[in-house]
């Protein structure tokens, strides 16, 4: 039995076809279409699906979803056994909340940091009693580059290069906008970790988003190295953890 879990995000659309737990596929688009859509759930005979929005509805999709398969719209609704404290849990975004369900089910009884650094920073705590009170949410990357070109009058746009995982030292002007961006969220990264430490014993970091390849570089010699998991497939796993709690060990 396989199923089909779509994850569309503010920069891509990504979506991955899973065996029960064993991920079998994935493809990211800037748009999915409904041709692919189709293509997918007849070669994989995708028996249930579940989608995840950040933004516009997708009507289309949904139709196609709800007409061809077994839909389970995905909400902070559905908390797979995990207790959701947030206390605007309708704002709460939707793939924060899966990446918390994916980390429920992939460290059972541990504490969980969870950080994505993508269009958006975010991070979010899962503890041993797989509670969630909720984190917080920062600029990222791309976008700390666009606001200090669009709030001055002179600092250039910078387009920063993915692989390029190094901090420069800041001796002109456009190396120093890099130093600024990139060692103030290493900077950012760090104290937060430091202070998750603090309060969770046996603290496992995961680290997903666009942007972790950054991180992972710049913190694989550091203290936390051993708590580090990286895993670029967190919010569909908590997608997919769904339709294993709702149709699986509801029945």
């Amino acid at each position: 039995m396989h199923n089909l879990v779509i994850d569309i995000g503010n920069t891509n659309q990504k979506l991955a076809i899973f065996n029960g737990r064993d991920l079998v596929h994935y493809q990211k688009e800037e748009a999915i279409s409904a041709q692919l859509l189709r293509e997918l759930i007849g070669k994989y005979q995708v028996v249930k699906s579940v989608m995840s929005s950040v933004g516009e509805q997708h009507d289309e999709l949904v139709g196609i979803l709800q007409k061809q398969t077994q839909y389970l719209p995905f909400s902070t609704s559905l908390n797979a056994g995990v207790k959701n404290n947030y206390a605007t849990p309708l704002s709460l975004g939707l793939d924060r909340w899966a990446k918390v369900l994916a980390a429920k089910h992939s460290f059972p009884a541990e504490n969980c940091f969870i950080i994505d650094s993508g269009t958006c920073i975010t991070f979010d705590l899962l503890n041993a009693e797989a509670e969630y009170y909720g984190g917080s949410i920062s600029p990222g990357i791309g976008m700390r580059f666009e606001a200090l070109n669009h709030y001055t009058k002179r600092l250039p746009l910078l387009k920063w290069n993915l692989n390029d995982l190094t901090i420069p030292q800041g001796i002109d002007t456009n190396s120093a906008i890099r130093n600024g961006v990139l060692q103030g969220v290493l900077n950012e990264i760090v104290g937060n970790i430091h202070i998750e430490n603090d309060k969770n014993k046996q603290l496992k970091v995961l680290i997903t988003g666009g942007d972790a390849t950054f991180l992972l570089e710049q913190l694989k010699n550091s203290i936390f190295a051993p708590q580090i998991i990286h895993d670029p497939y967190l919010v569909l796993k908590g997608l997919n953890e769904v339709i294993a709690f709702e149709y699986v060990q509801k029945d």
